[in-house]
């Protein structure tokens, strides 16, 4: 019973995720904005304090992997585009499908070995696999929104040149 309350609750907090996500994606973008979902995750690593939560370094290599895998869609379908001098995360309807996707193995994930391993040892298992899904996406934004923002700053100062040579001062 306890199992299916968390479930659902776990649904809900991916279905509230994706909100924001797309909700996000309508203001420009920024490094800070893209560079601090890791680190303020990283401190989930804490759990792993507490000693039924710890899990063997081949677990958390195969989780890490899995995750750096699942990333792989995230990075290729997130893109950067220029709207009025900002740079804002395209709109992907893939992205919305991918979370649910991921969401949903989640689910599956858990009710398949959620019998067989312990259940504060495969919640990090599960952090471990979201922090390996995210670190690698964000930083291949990150270096995107770096490309695009270098692409942008050498449009401006062409343009600001361009202009002062069109218009000379007196």
């Amino acid at each position: 019973m306890l199992g299916i309350v968390f479930t659902i609750l776990a649904v809900i907090m991916g279905l509230f995720a994706l909100m924001i996500r797309m909700r996000a994606m309508k203001k420009p973008a920024n490094a800070r904005k893209i560079i601090i979902p890791p680190i303020a995750m990283s401190t989930g690593f804490l759990m792993f304090v507490y000693e039924p939560a710890r899990i063997t370094p081949l677990q958390f290599l195969e989780a890490f992997s899995v995750g750096v895998l699942f990333s792989i869609l995230l990075i290729k379908t997130s893109k950067f585009e220029v709207r009025n001098n900002d740079i804002y995360l395209m709109r992907s309807k893939a992205f919305a499908f991918i979370l649910v996707g991921l969401l949903l193995l989640r689910v599956i994930f858990k009710l398949t070995f959620g019998h067989q391993i312990q259940v504060e040892e495969l919640a990090g298992m599960f952090f471990v696999l979201a922090f390996g899904m995210i670190l690698p996406w964000r930083i291949a934004m990150l270096v995107k929104f770096r490309k695009v923002q270098r692409t942008l700053t050498d449009r401006n100062t062409a343009n600001s040149m361009q202009l002062q040579t069109e218009n000379p001062l007196p």
